[in-house]
């Protein structure tokens, strides 16, 4: 997918496409290097995230470690990502990835993490299903997990379940 794309732009191609409940791994291929772009990219649903000046390199190894269910990225947009989560965290003073959830979304991540589903949670928490879920989404993006499977590791790493 690119961003600059006739009819419909790459992000709003993506969002549809992953919003759509198909099983698609999305790679961006892109000129735009701009931290702008690669974060609507993400937030639309792209597991990768490519500049052209690395496609010759990187699109085979992209597309297939995309397809495996993790993410790809161009060295200079590895860089660039990086930079910027160590910035917010120091800018946040926090030293663990754990202190950017709030209260609520440690409790969601616990119930979830020990094998209830949302709905579950959402009677435990006295919550709607779709808080559940909106929490849930909250707490991946924050901890940059993309499954039920990473949460659960996550979890036990942080001592929150055993």
């Amino acid at each position: 997918m690119d961003v600059a794309m006739p009819v419909l732009n790459g992000i709003e191609a993506a969002r549809q496409i992953c919003s759509s409940g198909t099983q698609s791994a999305i790679v961006f291929l892109s000129m735009h290097s701009d931290e702008g772009y690669v974060l609507k990219a993400l937030k639309s649903g792209a597991k990768g995230y490519l500049l052209k000046d690395s496609a010759e390199h990187d699109l085979i190894n992209a597309v297939q470690t995309v397809s495996e269910g993790k993410a790809f990225f161009s060295p200079a947009i590895s860089k660039m990502l990086v930079e910027d989560y160590v910035r917010q965290m120091h800018e946040q003073k926090i030293e663990d990835s754990y202190d950017l959830l709030t209260t609520r979304e440690r409790e969601v991540l616990q119930l979830l993490a020990e094998g209830r589903s949302n709905k579950e949670a959402a009677t435990v928490l006295d919550l709607s299903l779709h808080t559940v879920e909106t929490h849930r989404s909250h707490i991946m993006q924050k901890l940059n997990l993309h499954s039920g499977a990473e949460m659960i590791l996550y979890a036990i790493r942080k001592g929150v379940i055993t």
